[in-house]
């Protein structure tokens, strides 16, 4: 019996968030004066188009996944319906996990237990230059509250409270459940679900865990730019889910805001811990290649196919899509 155990949960999860991601860099102020104040649409909405993928009579519908979406919208899933219904396959999204077996860990969970705080009791305002925190005050008090315990994590975590609280009180909603409305219709219909989620492997969980939690993260940066560009970001952000919401491909790609993901993920990615741990070494590029992998085989087995990607993979010259395109195959975008 297997038990999947998300290795550094949110840093795993951040590789394939569809909430982040979203551009290139650009100075924080350029993104604040570059997206006017909007209100988040609400009732039915349609969401995006999908992309095609073809060699000869083969097919895959790829479905773009976003978040946030705006909280007081109901996603109208019909036309995914029809798509899924008459598929062979779904692909979920791709992502990584770290798998061992199930009573190994059960004995991991003690290890577990207080990842998320910084080393030998440290507080934010230990960590992080006097400037930093002051600025971080000022926008916990705004989205957070009085809240002790979030002093006391890493500035990573920190952060990423900070985002989501920040985006909730902007009517958005950090994680939302179209992914799941996609597996229930699936099902409905009898449709095999194949996930894509990379397995990482490392020699010793145990001891990779035990040395994040004595070591400190390079996460300044992450923290940094999170407070730097949160208002812009959210902004942002708020304006794609409107575009998500209505369809409007050309307006997802136009917008070019990057948020604090590489910053993010390049806390671990390029840390001492990372850099020892061959399992946890070249994780994007893994995921992606693990991606392609099984995109060519559904294309290959099935007449019809239909995967879901975060739209951070589907638009830009990075997309997952050029790699399909590189081989041969043809792709065709929403209008």
């Amino acid at each position: 019996m297997k038990k999947t155990i998300n290795l550094l949960a949110c840093w795993l999860a951040l590789l394939a968030s569809p909430a982040f991601a979203q551009g290139t860099d650009q100075p924080a102020d350029t993104a604040a004066d570059a997206v006017p104040a909007t209100v988040v649409v609400e009732g039915r909405r349609p969401g995006p188009g999908v992309w095609k993928v073809s060699k000869g009579d083969h097919v895959m519908w790829v479905f773009g996944l976003y978040a946030p979406l705006p909280q007081k919208m109901e996603w109208d899933a019909s036309r995914v319906e029809r798509l899924v219904a008459k598929s062979q396959e779904v692909l979920l999204p791709p992502g990584a996990n770290l798998e061992v077996g199930f009573f190994r860990g059960l004995t991991l969970l003690p290890s577990m237990i207080g990842m998320e705080k910084n080393p030998d009791g440290a507080r934010l305002q230990d960590v992080v230059p006097a400037d930093v925190y002051a600025h971080w005050q000022v926008l916990k008090s705004k989205y957070i509250g009085r809240d002790d315990g979030v002093e006391r994590v890493r500035p990573f975590f920190a952060a990423e409270k900070l985002l989501n609280e920040g985006l909730k009180k902007n009517g958005l909603v950090p994680y939302n459940d179209v992914r799941g409305d996609i597996g229930k219709i699936a099902g409905q219909n009898k449709v095999k679900l194949t996930p894509t989620i990379l397995q990482l492997e490392v020699d010793d969980p145990r001891r990779t865990l035990n040395e994040f939690k004595k070591t400190q993260m390079a996460d300044l940066t992450c923290f940094t730019k999170t407070l730097d560009r949160l208002d812009g970001d959210i902004e942002a952000m708020r304006v794609r889910a409107n575009a998500w919401a209505n369809g409007n491909i050309a307006e997802i790609a136009r917008l070019d805001f990057a948020g604090r993901d590489e910053a993010c993920g390049d806390a671990l990615l390029n840390s001492d811990l990372a850099k020892t741990t061959p399992g946890l070494q070249n994780v994007r590029e893994r995921i992606r290649a693990h991606w392609l992998k099984a995109a060519e085989t559904s294309l290959a087995n099935n007449t019809s196919t239909f995967a879901l990607l975060m739209m951070k993979d589907l638009v830009g010259p990075a997309n997952y899509l050029a790699d399909l395109q590189a081989k041969g195959y043809t792709v065709e975008s929403p209008r």
